[in-house]
């Protein structure tokens, strides 16, 4: 009996043993879960490292004349690392030291919270040993460098556990200026303009930087492991910022008076093909203005009647006629099987008349029977000339998205008899105002043709690493007969045709209207919705620039002739060139300077020397050439007063355009960040303060 008591003693000392040894298994792993649990995760955290990308510096898109039209401005967000030595030693007294120091300046800097929030936030995450704990996103690098001197985050990262990621946001400065053909940069394939077209140069070679898991699942930077990317190389354009302000400025005028749907107007330099602006406006879904929305100018449509230009290169250069051949106008209609040719309007008098005279009043029954005539019996003879011209083909512009031609062959499907004497007066073939831009470009040019680029170098550091030149695509479009007959024609147009109204008294220029009705969808030409083309080139002795502006007008619009809607776009853009850039042949009258004057307002001294010189107009006091100065009209004279700007302090630019902002604050040796559109309202470096070494300086304009 006393043998079994003892066993039994001795089975229920084993189970009591192994059920407080279990117990204590338990209580420790309870223990080490819930107590030590974010240490531990944190050691077996930190044994997962693996490398992530560091995005290159995406290069800077500038102007030709050196501003910046698209670059990247640094921001960061900003992480603390409370389990940082420094914040952890001493019980916490370099935390609780600065604590309300730093939540007031916390408060004061990102003014959306009061400083007890801010303080409350601080100490939940001190609480939580947070070591990647978010402070504030998407910090301007101008707010980060004043962090940096923050009480608490002074100390450095190993003491005051200030963690600074950097990444950059793409900006254009001018906003709406050439928008769309600078483009967007994305980080999927869906960029356009120039920053898709040049991504290769721009976007510059991905870096790598070591990282390692910490609890919660994120990672932090290990130090001493960056592979340094190498940042994008810079792209100078043909893009001249105040054309472009003037022709975005008339586009816009047009486009907000007749209610239009989209329009583009484009300007090439004649001797080089280099587009100088291009204006791309299309209404917003809601109604509320215009944006640039799409590039209007490489979409293929039915021309209208600019395409008449081809017309008669062909028919001239086949020496079927001169300008001065006959043809008949019928009044305006001309029955083609069973189909009608209309003219715009009728035309009274004279129904026999020249065929440059035809082509001055634009009469699609005039170029129809030439096609007609000359080319029933062999019409892909017209058509070669149509392909010769390249109007098959695209520009081989530095952009992608170019739509494609469609000039048609009797091959085509949609080929039928009355083809050829529609395609005559631009219906029936598909192109886009770009090309439309460079055969007008070409008889500018003496029959040169240009191939158009937007392009003028590729910069690393300010080094040029590649150059593009003009490209000649053909070296005469025509004899040189046929064009002196259609550049004669082209100037007859504001004389005696359908652009009279348009005529100036102070420079010829060559042009030719048109007015196309163009299908909308399913309801076809129900609605009535024509396309308003005005092309052309000044001054017409000594061409410069080259001019196209094609606007898509509402239903039923109350205006909507070429002559009367892209005209005026047209005039307004070669006067102010004309004013500030091309050889004078004589005066303006004054009324007309003053007007042009006052939307140029500052500028740089010897420029205004330069177009008072050429405008003979009288001023009250000559600039200095090297000097920055603000012109107002007193007395009917030209008055100047110089923008002071002392060497080596901020300059004041409240009150300023954008324009006018950036030449004083660039040339001052200050980085430029802008927010908002308009007119400068505040500027975070004060006028008059001391310039620091690659000192950034933020404007916000309203």
């Amino acid at each position: 009996m006393d043998v079994k008591k003892d066993i039994l003693w001795r089975v229920y000392l084993c189970l009591i043993g192994m059920a407080l040894f279990s117990i204590a298994i338990l209580v420790k792993v309870f223990y080490i879960q819930n107590v030590q649990g974010n240490y531990w995760r944190s050691m077996a955290d930190s044994l997962h490292t693996g490398y992530v990308a560091l995005d290159a510096e995406r290069g800077t898109i500038y102007s030709e004349e050196g501003r910046m039209l698209s670059t990247s401005i640094p921001y960061f967000d900003i992480r603390i690392d409370f389990a940082a030595d420094g914040l952890r030693d001493k019980n916490g007294q370099v935390f609780k030291e600065n604590l309300d120091s730093l939540s007031y300046r916390l408060s004061q800097i990102f003014t959306d919270r009061s400083k007890a929030s801010w303080k409350q936030q601080l100490q939940e995450g001190y609480k939580s040993k947070d070591r990647y704990f978010l402070l504030k996103r998407d910090v301007p690098f101008n707010q980060y460098q004043e962090l940096r001197n923050f009480p608490m985050f002074r100390l450095g990262k190993n003491k005051g556990g200030m963690i600074a990621e950097s990444k950059s946001k793409r900006i254009n400065p001018f906003k709406l200026l050439a928008n769309r053909t600078i483009g967007l940069a994305r980080e999927n394939s869906q960029s356009v303009g120039l920053e898709r077209t040049y991504n290769e140069y721009l976007k510059g070679v991905t870096g790598k930087r070591l990282m390692r898991r910490i609890a919660g699942g994120t990672y932090v930077p290990v130090d001493g492991y960056d592979i340094e990317p190498e940042n994008g190389r810079d792209i100078v354009t043909t893009i001249d910022v105040n054309m472009q302000d003037i022709v975005e400025t008339a586009l816009m005028n047009m486009m907000v008076q007749n209610e239009a749907e989209h329009g583009t107007c484009i300007l090439m330099e004649v001797k080089t093909g280099k587009i100088k602006a291009i204006a791309n406006l299309g209404k917003q879904p809601d109604g509320n203005g215009y944006w640039e929305d799409m590039n209007y100018a490489l979409q293929v449509a039915e021309p209208g009647s600019t395409f008449k230009l081809a017309t008669v290169i062909a028919v001239l250069e086949d020496k079927y006629a001169t300008m001065n051949s006959m043809v008949n106008m019928d009044g305006g209609r001309w029955q083609v099987g069973r189909r009608t040719v209309f003219d715009s309007e009728p035309h009274p008098g004279p129904q026999n008349v020249t065929i440059k005279h035809a082509f001055e009043l634009s009469s699609n029954v005039g170029m129809a029977k030439l096609a007609y005539q000359f080319y029933n019996r062999q019409p892909n003879k017209f058509v070669a000339h149509l392909k010769k011209l390249r109007l098959d083909q695209f520009t081989g512009i530095d952009l992608i998205g170019e739509g494609r031609p469609v000039i048609k062959t009797t091959a085509s499907k949609t080929w039928s008899a009355t083809s050829l004497p529609w395609m005559a007066f631009g219906y029936e073939v598909l192109i886009s105002p770009l090309q439309t831009c460079m055969l007008y470009n070409a008889v500018a040019n003496n029959g040169k043709m240009m191939k158009p680029y937007l392009v003028n170098s590729i910069q690393e550091y300010g080094q040029v690493v590649k150059q593009f030149e003009p490209t000649v695509l053909m070296d005469s479009i025509c004899s040189q007969s046929t064009l002196k007959q259609v550049q004669a024609m082209l100037e007859g147009v504001p004389v005696n045709g359908t652009a009279k109204k348009l005529r100036s008294q102070f420079y010829t220029f060559a042009a030719k209207t048109g007015t196309a009705l163009v299908a909308n969808g399913n309801r076809g030409y129900a609605d009535k919705i024509y396309q308003s083309s005005f092309a052309g080139y000044f001054p017409a002795n000594d061409p410069q620039y080259t001019c196209v502006v094609v606007i898509k007008n509402k239903p039923h619009a109350l205006h909507f002739y070429g002559a009367g809607v892209a005209g005026p776009v047209f005039r307004e853009v070669a006067d102010k060139l004309y004013a500030i850039a091309v050889e004078r042949q004589k005066p303006m009258q004054a009324t007309m300077q003053l007007d042009t004057l006052l939307s140029l307002k500052n500028g740089k001294g010897s420029e205004w020397k330069q177009i008072l010189g050429k405008l003979q107009l009288p001023i009250s006091n000559a600039p200095a050439n090297n000097s920055w100065v603000s012109a107002r009209v007193a007395d009917r004279k030209i008055a100047f007063e110089q923008v002071t700007q002392t060497k080596g302090a901020v300059p004041d630019v409240t009150g300023m355009g954008l324009k006018d902002a950036l030449y004083l604050l660039e040339n001052a040796g200050l980085r430029v960040v802008v927010k908002g559109a308009g007119k400068v309202k505040m500027q975070s470096l004060p006028g008059g303060t001391k310039i620091g070494n690659e000192q950034t300086i933020v404007i916000e304009l309203s």
